[in-house]
């Protein structure tokens, strides 16, 4: 293996004649440049001789010594708990936070992200230096971020105002005023420039450092050059496996509790484990130039349409970005340590391109030194964390994307509290391990696709409804081809296949992946799922808009057809299976047999972890995916598709804490569900299973029965999530082509449309419906978010997150969700800011067109400045305003959804 600081030569001098060809400005690349990081010092140089001896035992272990295992440690020890210990088989940062740029941005394209970032920055500048005397490396020269077209300033501007609802200052900048901020770049080309003041650089010795000496000032313990090599596992008296220590080159620990930060190594420790550990590893490069004069003190700078990013490096720039096609590293070896490969530059030559293109200079510069280094990447370009669902007490804190410095800060807090309290602070949803579905994360051609891609277009402007292409057709359910050839667009969710929206334009069906034409694939031409997708590359209403809102008016005005056949199902039974409902879900489920009912699940801190349906069955004499023969209760959950693995993990979870004798049986895989809404639903139903009786009396809302259509048994639940009279068939999947065809048949007598999740998002919008993971989230509780009527607070039971609602009921909530309506003519996308006479009080979660009030529509949760008690009467008393990209405009809020506020239509009541 390579050490750090070893030289090249005859590469240079290939580099040079590549240079000249492919750049139009000379370059001058010193012969002396050698691979190394730039940095004074770093921790290479710490090794210890004394043999190491590992402590009996310890409440947490933490294996690898970079930003997120040190951060990790360091917050643990903040929140009491010091009998912990980090190994590292090196020194501190070996592995990749060592040679990492060491970015810190204030701004990206999620408000999770944003939050952390906030605290990182907080961590870095007021409080690591103070606390334990040692410089983090914080410099604080801010960033820009360039675009070079309308759709990329409008991403930046959308940004910029969410910003704004978390205090982050930043400003959009014309070319004029960006050359003034920075005279070496070139604003020739570009449309403009967001500038974050706040954006700076961060040392990983100094961080890693610093926040080591904090904890172990505190108690914890650091070993360094200590190997990991194996780790105990197994099951407790309730069959529940869990860890039970770490095997060590200095002893056994015997410890409850294993964190996994070891970045592209993180998959070698799974497999000590037989924890699956969904990442990639691939080299990521950046140089560094001689000296620049008239470079000091210049922001940081992303130019994103390049897919660039040059870093103010003293009196240099280190400068890199993300290529399309990336060197694969196949194999980690556990010896890599403060290492580097040699530069490939026919790979990194693209980026001098672009770098040049924007601070011409560079052209004329030198090149110091290159770092190559190893970095891990996920199938969504977001980290890995969180509790693994397959050994309990196993923690994930990796796979960081080439940003775990800047991220180490904020995700060490909330993995410490995750650990800690059972669930972290903020919503950790999208670095959650529980986001992807367990038959992929075995996958590696999935991983492997998808990771690809994901680094490939890390610098593409992230519009609200793209797709990916790669890992596609991986989950479908037995209507796909049936829809495919209607003209469904699809989207995915949780490696299914489910319909976006129907176009009248044809088939788009989905391809095998191309890599982008890289690795010696032939990239596809004419694509038509790839061109519907670009119909969406806008911030603007996009071309579909219309054939969504003829969906959407179907189902408010004849009768739709919703396949949503990739939502989870799953059967609670056993001797435990009440007590299991009754503490699980918020709701009461001590109903009769046939009865359906909406519930929230909570965690201890009263956050709401789903929001599902839940029916109570009769056991069948035959055991089928339409009902299992058991003895006692049982339960038939429905949760949303995209958020199914998390649902049945947070239920497992607590059935093993608790010690509940039932079992979950998963049909996911073996059931379809067919969702029937609209007001000519029961005339279309009644006429296909004449022998029920569909009337309100005989069949009435949140209830379900066994019946048969076209010649097969089906459940059929009277639920809506558009808010309309409506019905959910469930059926196996042997069965779900035959009960779609005589659906669509029998409904072309009512109008019937097919529709997708583009048109119910908006429908379940408009009625004032939440949407687990966006108007709803492990950070929101159901009282703040309107849900308090499927909180059992009136009755004696317990449930989980009982005390904490009662807490907060007594109290008064902080903060509240509210309805906002805007003109028509306004794109919401989310992420707008609202404000109350002039002031920030919060932003929207979801936003949407609604199409039967013809307006735009937004929900998002009301708070004080102050973080005083928000009532309906001061909600009512304001004037709202909505800001877009930076214009602001006139809102409308509603206590109440806007949309049939009194259910009439649902009871199948129309006028």
């Amino acid at each position: 293996m390579w050490r750090s600081v070893h030289r090249y030569s005859s590469r240079l001098q290939q580099h040079l004649t590549l240079q000249t060809i492919r750049c139009t400005v000379a370059r001058h690349c010193s012969q002396s440049a050698q691979s190394g990081v730039p940095y004074e010092t770093n921790l290479s140089t710490a090794s210890t001789t004394d043999a190491i001896t590992a402590p009996p035992s310890a409440d947490v272990v933490i294996i690898g010594g970079g930003s997120i295992g040190c951060s990790t440690l360091y917050h643990l020890a903040k929140l009491g708990i010091t009998n912990t210990v980090l190994i590292e088989k090196d020194q501190l940062t070996a592995g990749t936070t060592w040679h990492t740029a060491g970015l810190v941005w204030g701004l990206r394209p999620s408000d999770t992200d944003i939050e952390l970032l906030s605290y990182m920055r907080h961590l870095v500048g007021d409080v690591l230096e103070q606390e334990t005397g040692v410089d983090p490396g914080w410099i604080n020269n801010g960033g820009l971020f360039t675009a070079s077209n309308k759709e990329r300033l409008d991403e930046y501007k959308r940004m910029g105002t969410v910003g704004k609802a978390f205090g982050v200052e930043s400003h959009i900048l014309s070319p004029e005023e960006t050359k003034k901020l920075y005279p070496l770049m070139n604003c020739s080309d570009i449309y403009g420039t967001l500038y974050s003041p706040g954006d700076g650089t961060i040392d990983p010795a100094g961080f890693c450092t610093a926040l080591t000496r904090s904890a172990t000032k505190a108690g914890a313990k650091v070993l360094t050059d200590c190997q990991v090599t194996g780790i105990q596992t197994g099951e407790d008296d309730f069959g529940t496996h869990r860890v039970q220590g770490v095997e060590t080159s200095g002893g056994t620990i015997k410890t409850p509790i294993v964190v996994n930060c070891t970045g592209v190594w993180a998959p070698n420790i799974g497999a000590l484990a037989n924890v699956a550990v969904p990442l990639l590893a691939m080299k990521h490069a950046y140089v560094v130039t001689e000296r620049i004069e008239g470079i000091q003190n210049m922001p940081n700078v992303r130019d994103h349409d390049a897919s660039v990013y040059l870093k103010l490096q003293g009196d240099a720039l280190s400068i890199g970005g993300y290529e399309s096609n990336p060197e694969f590293i196949d194999t980690m070896n556990n010896d890599f340590a403060f290492s580097l490969y040699d530069l490939d530059w026919d790979v990194f030559s693209t980026h001098i391109d672009g770098n040049v293109q924007r601070v011409p200079v560079i052209g004329e510069t030198g090149i110091k030194s290159t770092v190559c280094g190893p970095e891990s990447f996920t199938p969504d370009h977001k980290p890995l964390l969180g509790e693994a669902p397959e050994l309990r007490g196993f923690y994930h804190g990796c796979a960081f994307n080439s940003s775990g410095l800047m991220l180490g800060g904020g995700s060490g807090r909330e993995l410490a509290k995750w650990i800690v309290n059972g669930r972290p602070d903020l919503d950790m949803y999208g670095y959650d391990i529980r986001r992807f579905s367990r038959s992929l994360v075995h996958d590696k051609t999935w991983i492997k696709e998808r990771s690809h891609e994901a680094y490939a277009k890390n610098y593409s402007t992230v519009f609200p409804h793209d797709q990916p292409l790669a890992g596609r057709n991986k989950r479908k359910d037995a209507l796909h081809q049936v829809l495919s050839d209607a003209g469904c667009v699809y989207q995915e969710a949780l490696g299914w296949e489910r319909p976006g929206y129907f176009t009248p334009e044809g088939k788009a069906e989905i391809r095998e992946y191309d890599y982008y034409g890289s690795y010696g694939h032939e990239a596809h031409k004419d694509y038509a799922y790839n061109d519907r997708l670009r119909d969406d590359y806008t911030f603007e209403f996009p071309k579909h808009h219309n054939v969504i809102g003829k969906e959407c008016l179907a189902a408010r005005n004849a009768v739709a057809v919703f396949n949503m056949s990739y939502f989870g199902q799953f059967y609670l039974t056993g001797p435990d299976s009440q007590a299991a409902a009754d503490w699980i879900f918020t709701n009461n489920l001590d109903k009769p047999v046939g009865s359906t009912i909406y519930t929230c699940m909570c965690n201890k801190a009263g956050g709401t972890e789903g929001d599902l349906t839940v029916s109570i069955i009769d056991p069948m004499a035959v055991s089928s995916p339409l009902a299992p023969s058991f003895e006692g209760r049982g339960f038939y959950v429905a949760a949303g598709g995209g958020v199914a693995e998390h649902v049945k993990s947070h239920m497992q979870t607590e059935i093993q804490d608790k010690r509940f004798q039932c079992q979950i049986v998963d049909v996911t895989n073996e059931m379809g569900v067919i969702s029937i809404q609209g007001p000519k639903s029961r005339e279309l139903l009644q006429a296909l299973a004449t022998d029920f009786d569909f009337s309100n009396e005989a069949f009435p809302f949140s209830s379900h029965k066994i019946m048969t259509i076209a010649g097969h048994q089906v459940r059929a639940i009277r639920l809506t999530f558009v808010g309309e009279l409506g019905w959910e068939l469930h059926v196996p999947n042997d069965a779900a082509v035959d009960i779609y065809q005589a659906v669509m048949q029998e409904g072309a007598k009512h109008g019937v449309t097919n529709g997708g999740y583009r048109a119910l998002d908006s429908l379940s919008l408009e009625k004032g419906y939440r949407h687990w993971h966006g108007d709803l989230r492990s950070d929101d509780t159901p009282l703040e978010s309107g849900l308090g009527f499927t909180c059992k607070l009136k009755m004696d039971t317990p449930f989980l997150g009982r005390e904490a609602l009662e807490k907060q009921k007594a109290e008064g909530l902080k903060r509240r969700i509210a309805c906002f309506t805007t003109d028509p003519s306004l794109a919401l996308l989310g992420m707008e800011v609202l404000r109350r006479n002039g002031e920030v009080v919060g932003y929207f979660r979801r936003a949407d067109h609604a199409f039967a009030l013809n307006k735009g529509i937004g929900y998002g949760y009301v708070q004080k400045s102050d973080g005083s008690t928000v009532t309906n009467a001061y909600l009512k008393e304001g004037e709202y305003t909505v800001e877009r990209m930076g214009e602001i405009y006139p809102a409308k809020i509603h206590l109440k959804t806007p949309f049939d506020p009194s259910n009439d239509r649902i009871k199948g009541f129309y006028e």
